[in-house]
C-alpha cells in the first residue's frame, strides 16, 4: 500500500489505488447487466447490418492537470502518453444507426506517483452510433454514445502470484470503474473502400479515485475500411 511505503505523506485513503475484490467488480457487471437487453434487441434490429466498419489508430488522453502540493499526496492527471485504439461498428444505411464497439489503451506503462508501481489504462465501450447524412460523397460523421468500462492495470511489487507452476503467474491488479462516453469523427474516403477518421471520446468515469479527475478526453485519428455485406 501507498500510506506504508510513504510513512511521511498524508495520504487520504480515497487517493490510495484499489483494487476491488469479486463483489465489487459484480457491482460492475450488474451495471452492464441492466444495458444489455437493449444493446441486444437494437442488435436485432439492425441484421443484416447494410454496412460494417472496422478501424485502428492512436492517440492521446486530455484532462485537468493535478494541483501540486508538497505535504499532502495529490492524485496524477490521467493524461498524454500514447493510446492505441481499435473499434468496429454495424449499421443500417437507411435508418444511419447501428452499434459501435471500441478500447483504446496506453501503449506503454508508466509510473504512478510515489509508490514504484506502473500502470496502464484500458477504456472500452458500447456505443449507439448514428452516421447522418452530410451531402459529400466522400466525407461522413460518425456520432456515438454508450457506456463502458474503465480499467487501470497495476504492475507492483507485491502483485505477481502463481495459481499453478503450470498455470503461469499474473503480475498485476486492475481498478475498474463504470464509465459513460460520447465521441464524434469525421471520416473521409481516401481510396475505395478505405478511410480515415479525425475523432474525439469524452469519457466520465465515475469515482475515478486513482487519477484527479472523473472526465477524461481521447483525441485521436484512425484508420478503417468499410464493408457492405448487402
Amino acid at each position: 500500500m501507498i500510506r506504508d511505503r510513504l510513512p511521511g505523506l498524508a495520504i487520504p485513503a480515497r487517493y490510495i489505488p484499489n483494487h476491488p475484490d469479486k463483489l465489487t467488480r459484480g457491482l460492475y457487471l450488474r451495471k452492464f447487466a441492466l444495458f444489455v437487453p437493449g444493446f441486444i434487441l437494437l442488435l436485432v434490429t439492425l441484421a443484416p447490418a447494410q454496412q460494417i466498419d472496422i478501424a485502428a489508430g492512436g492517440g492521446t488522453l486530455l484532462s485537468t492537470t493535478a494541483l501540486t502540493d508538497s505535504v499532502n499526496f495529490q492524485p496524477p492527471a490521467e493524461k498524454n502518453g500514447t493510446y492505441v485504439n481499435i473499434n468496429a461498428d454495424f449499421v443500417r444505411a437507411k435508418r444511419r444507426t447501428g452499434l459501435e464497439f471500441e478500447t483504446a489503451w496506453r501503449y506503454h506503462q508508466t509510473t504512478y506517483p510515489f509508490n514504484g508501481e506502473t500502470y496502464r489504462p484500458f477504456l472500452s465501450a458500447v456505443n449507439v452510433l448514428f452516421q447522418p447524412r452530410v451531402g459529400m460523397r466522400k466525407v461522413g460523421v460518425d456520432l456515438l454514445g454508450g457506456i463502458g468500462i474503465a480499467s487501470t492495470r497495476f504492475y507492483g511489487l507485491n502483485t505477481n502470484s502463481c495459481s499453478s507452476p503450470n498455470v503461469g503467474c499474473v503480475n498485476f491488479t486492475s481498478s475498474n470503474h463504470f464509465m459513460e462516453d460520447l465521441g464524434a469523427g469525421i471520416r473521409y474516403n481516401v481510396w475505395r473502400h478505405f478511410f480515415v477518421r479525425p475523432e474525439v471520446r469524452y469519457y466520465h468515469i465515475q469515482n475515478n479515485e486513482e487519477f484527479n479527475s472523473d472526465n477524461v478526453f481521447r483525441v485521436g485519428v484512425s484508420l478503417g475500411y468499410t464493408f457492405h455485406p448487402n
